[in-house]
């Protein structure tokens, strides 16, 4: 038996995500003593599969098809869940992304498997088993427990961390049986944002508020951005009025991150916004009302107007890049 980890490419390439997934997956096979196989959807070199092997992967399934070069829910649903089938697996593991939030309930369903979304711990207990996420919007934890035999997880991002093993992975193929109800969802065209970080894979954010005064002020917040290899984020108001696109929107009610710095730059902290950064590891808050919620949530603070502190962190920034 083993533990099934789900792990998604770009074109390709695994990001830290992928090794993120692998490492926590490896954590309880360590301690259930169950081995860890990873399920590989689309055209993936051999080379690129081998890295999981060091993250604690001990069998690689790949699944090659040309109409799986495009996440089809049905077909992918159905493709883990016969792999899991195979190898006799008691515990699904995927990304809380847009990508595992889609399949993980498809999978729940065709396995009769219990699902834990957002889980940020390896289980406390196995038996029973007790698995901890965040409630509350963060503000609290919750001891969730599986009565089922199979369990499906899907992790939060950034909540593990990546633990090299140093060990190699047998690549083996499977070629999955599909139902015309697989593939009766059909991708017509596919837009990908190029030349930018993506605000859900990045490690830095930097991210503005109605502080900014309006969208001919945000000229800071990127070249900050581009000096620390960082995606670009707002709070709703700021994509309300559009001054930046709604693809930048964190909160409740747009994208929910956990990057491992989090600069918030005249933004209030609305309860709303932190909802969506508050398992952030650190989040500087910059805003020049001292009273403002965000830096309630800060682990830094900066009192001060953003227009006027943040080319000064940019200049700062530039001056360390320079001496090192």
């Amino acid at each position: 038996m083993s533990i099934l980890v789900y792990t998604e490419n770009w074109d390709g390439k695994f990001k830290k995500l992928s090794f993120e997934l692998v490492s926590y997956a490896s954590a309880i096979a360590e301690k259930a003593g169950l081995s860890v196989s990873v399920v590989s959807i689309g055209n993936v070199d051999n080379d690129e599969l081998n890295k999981l092997g060091n993250y604690g992967a001990s069998k690689i399934i790949e699944v090659k098809d040309d109409r799986l070069n495009n996440l089809v829910n049905g077909a992918y649903s159905s493709i883990i869940s016969q792999v899991a089938e195979k190898e006799g697996v008691k515990i699904v593991v995927l990304s809380n992304n847009n990508s595992g939030k889609a399949l993980s309930p498809r999978i729940s369903v065709k396995l009769k498997a219990g699902l834990v979304a957002g889980v940020s711990a390896v289980p406390a207990s196995l038996d029973p088993f007790i698995v901890q996420k965040k409630a509350f919007t963060g503000k609290a934890f919750a001891n969730v427990q599986v009565n089922s035999d199979r369990k499906v997880l899907t992790l939060s991002q950034n909540s593990f961390g990546i633990v090299e093993k140093g060990g190699s992975a047998n690549i083996e193929s499977f070629s999955p049986e599909f139902s015309e109800n697989d593939f009766r969802t059909e991708v017509k065209d596919v837009k990908k944002i190029t030349g930018k970080v993506l605000l859900n894979d990045a490690e830095v954010v930097v991210s503005g508020g109605r502080g900014m005064k309006g969208a001919e002020n945000w000229g800071s917040i990127e070249e900050l951005a581009g000096l620390l290899g960082a995606a670009t984020a707002c709070s709703r108001p700021v994509s309300d009025e559009g001054w930046r696109p709604h693809e930048e929107h964190t909160g409740q009610t747009g994208k929910i991150i956990a990057p491992n710095l989090y600069i918030a730059a005249g933004i209030s902290g609305a309860i709303q916004h932190l909802a969506g950064v508050s398992s952030s590891k650190c989040i500087v808050a910059i805003n020049k009302d001292n009273e403002a919620p965000i830096f309630e949530a800060a682990d830094y603070g900066v009192i001060g107007d953003a227009l006027q502190v943040l080319p000064a962190l940019v200049d700062a920034v530039k001056a360390f890049k320079a001496e090192n």
